[in-house]
């Protein structure tokens, strides 16, 4: 493993620029994954990373040990920094430091929905779009497009709060959701407050897309208006709306229970 003990190095310069600047890593297409778990997750569902970064207190580490091994064997690069220049690529406090560059997803996205699928309109906060991302990958669905204005999908902050769902899924961002919907050989559901018709008396025993919109703002009206249906989430009248995080779970895992209930048929 190579070593680097100087903050002036021209590696350890672009390492700390990408790590703080969401611009640099939206041009070089790259993204970090902080801490074990996510360096796992990587490792088991899209193979090696680019680079492998480990602060030298922590080269020992029992999980990290094997997470080198398996890097070296693959070929990846890794690199030892001191611990105080590595804590100054990390946002996480007191985790076990190590780090993976891996290349952020740039697919095209398909132009028609055939498959189970989520669409984000202009969902703006990290947590909840990490959050999404992870319900929807515990249930199954296998797309997720997001529109232009909505949270980097590979940010830290939502790749942490995705818990390893993003290499699980296909995602797909700045989508013309307008063209998508309207090109949609599925189904789109979208969840509103303006409907009686519920989530339990809708058939969701088949292949179709959920659409969420902005925390505040909901989905925008001219996205609603081409959603196949409406539908919405019984709850006490005391309460004005859920989460959207929340929301798109109890939604995904009602379509898990209906799918379970028609293959016990």
């Amino acid at each position: 493993m190579k070593q680097i003990t100087s903050r002036d190095n021209a590696s350890y310069k672009e390492l700390k620029h990408l790590a703080s600047s969401a611009s640099a890593r939206k041009k070089s297409a790259k993204t970090m994954l902080d801490g074990v778990h996510l360096c796992q997750a990587f490792l088991q569902h899209r193979g090696s990373p680019e680079l492998c970064v480990v602060s030298a207190s922590c080269v020992d580490h029992h999980e990290v040990v094997g997470i080198l091994a398996q890097c070296e064997e693959d070929g990846a690069d890794c690199i030892v920094l001191p611990d105080n220049l590595y804590q100054a690529l990390s946002q996480v406090e007191n985790g076990i430091g190590i780090l993976f560059v891996i290349a952020a997803n740039q697919e095209q996205a398909p132009q028609q929905l055939s498959l189970n699928a989520v669409l984000l309109d202009n969902l703006q906060d990290p947590g909840n779009l990490g959050s999404i991302l992870r319900s929807a990958a515990a249930a199954g669905i296998q797309q997720v497009f997001c529109s232009p204005g909505s949270a980097s999908a590979w940010s830290p902050k939502v790749l942490r709060a995705g818990m390893g769902a993003h290499f699980l899924l296909d995602i797909f961002e700045n989508v013309d959701l307008h063209a998508l919907i309207s090109a949609s050989t599925i189904p789109v559901l979208a969840t509103s407050s303006h409907t009686k018709t519920t989530i339990y008396q809708i058939n969701l025993n088949r292949p179709l897309a959920w659409l969420f919109g902005h925390e505040g703002q909901g989905v925008d009206p001219e996205l609603m208006a081409l959603a196949t249906d409406t539908v919405t989430i019984p709850q006490k009248p005391e309460i004005e709306s859920m989460n959207v995080a929340a929301s798109a779970a109890i939604c995904f895992f009602e379509q898990v229970r209906q799918q379970i209930a028609g293959a016990s048929k």
